[in-house]
């Protein structure tokens, strides 16, 4: 009798155990999810390409925006707000980045995005943020389409194609003294669109236009477009693309004796275009809306404070994307502030990001016009002297 009272009473026990174990979890499993509902996260996704030929470029948005948010994160935790960044690759693809743009905007807890790089990938991932009021500000695009379409939710701190194309032409004509040009490019928007306000900028200061070619994006052989240049003896070429096509451009032009100047735009500034043309990179031209971060006080700690962070030298667009993603947040804050300490809709982001003004960044100051396009936007010219990046900083040059 007595061992069948303890089998009974152990087994109670027991039973009481499981029952309390039970009860347990259950609290944990609701405990978890009231903080997480509690949490207000925020997620700004760094959306260029990870991938691909323009990977070092996309990296350095991801990098420079990811920089900034963290420096970020304490004074938002104060305010009870979660900072997240969500990188996102676009492969410089814009059926990709529409792709990813509807994962963005499906995402609620997404209030902005930091990019794209190119100005295709941006016109048409622009439109579904607009769909969803989920605001983007550009560090690196240049095509006049990507802010010409009066979009609430588009806004870019760097100078449009409409801009440096302009620019490239006065100084290639005024000050390099070319009357003959060739010009080349991609067939993409940037590319063409740079190359014929560069064209139509040089005609209307004298100069000819000897010839005007398209390359493909990936192509590799440029032997057909450079012996047009040489039957034509132009004074200098000047090629609208990105610094993949430009670097391999650029050397064989030379392995054929063509040593005139060549100029381009931002999208051939970058470490990789001395990696690909080498020597041959010397008495090359790039107009850029990027400045140089070593030239103020302010941008030579930008510098040592990415270098440390992350072990890698800033490429043309990490402080710009440091730039952008402080842009946002300053309108961020100013919503929420708006909305007494609570989280705001996505279109009070986007309406107060686009009223932001006077804003002191690393390497531009933004004031927003009523397209999203920054008023203090400058535009800079550099040249390669040697096969060393950066190149030498010419200086600014007027729109």
């Amino acid at each position: 009798m007595l061992k069948k009272t303890t089998i009974i009473i152990l087994t109670l026990l027991f039973l009481i155990g499981i029952l309390a174990g039970c009860s347990t979890s259950t609290s944990n499993t609701s405990n978890n999810t009231s903080n997480s509902t509690n949490s207000k996260v925020i997620k700004i996704a760094a959306h260029a390409p990870m991938s691909g030929s323009n990977a070092i470029i996309g990296e350095a948005i991801k990098l420079g925006a990811q920089m900034k948010l963290e420096e970020e994160l304490a004074k938002f935790e104060e305010m009870g707000f979660t900072l997240q960044l969500e990188p996102y690759d676009d492969q410089a693809d814009p059926k990709k980045g529409v792709s990813n743009a509807n994962l963005i905007g499906a995402d609620e807890s997404i209030y902005g995005v930091i990019g794209h790089y190119n100005s295709g990938v941006s016109i048409a991932a622009s439109e579904i943020y607009e769909k969803y009021y989920v605001t983007m500000v550009n560090p690196a695009s240049t095509a006049t389409e990507v802010t010409d379409r009066g979009l609430t939710t588009v806004n870019r701190i760097v100078a449009r194609d409409d801009h440096q194309g302009p620019a490239g032409a006065r100084y290639a004509v005024n000050e390099l003294g070319a009357k003959k040009i060739f010009v080349i490019q991609d067939k993409t928007t940037y590319g063409t669109g740079l190359a014929d306000a560069f064209v139509e900028e040089a005609e209307n200061l004298g100069a000819e236009i000897v010839g005007y070619e398209g390359i493909t994006v990936g192509e590799k052989d440029f032997n057909g477009v450079l012996n047009l240049v040489l039957n034509k003896k132009p004074d200098l070429i000047y090629f609208g693309g990105i610094f993949g096509e430009g670097g391999i451009l650029i050397k064989q032009a030379r392995e054929k004796g063509i040593t005139i100047p060549i100029m381009g735009g931002d999208a051939l500034y970058s470490s990789a275009l001395v990696d690909i043309a080498g020597e041959t990179v010397k008495n090359v031209y790039i107009t850029n809306i990027a400045g140089d971060a070593s030239s103020t006080t302010e941008g030579k700690q930008f510098i040592e404070n990415y270098k440390a962070k992350f072990n890698k030298d800033i490429e043309p667009y990490s402080a710009y994307a440091y730039d952008a993603m402080g842009v946002f947040l300053q309108g961020l804050e100013k919503a929420i502030h708006a909305n007494n300490g609570e989280l705001p809709s996505r279109k009070e982001v986007a309406e107060a990001v686009r009223s932001v003004k006077d804003y002191k960044g690393v390497l531009t100051d933004v004031s927003f016009d009523e397209k999203g396009d920054n008023i203090n936007a400058k535009l800079y010219l550099y040249k390669f002297d040697e096969a060393t990046y950066p190149a030498t900083f010419v200086g600014e040059i007027s729109q």
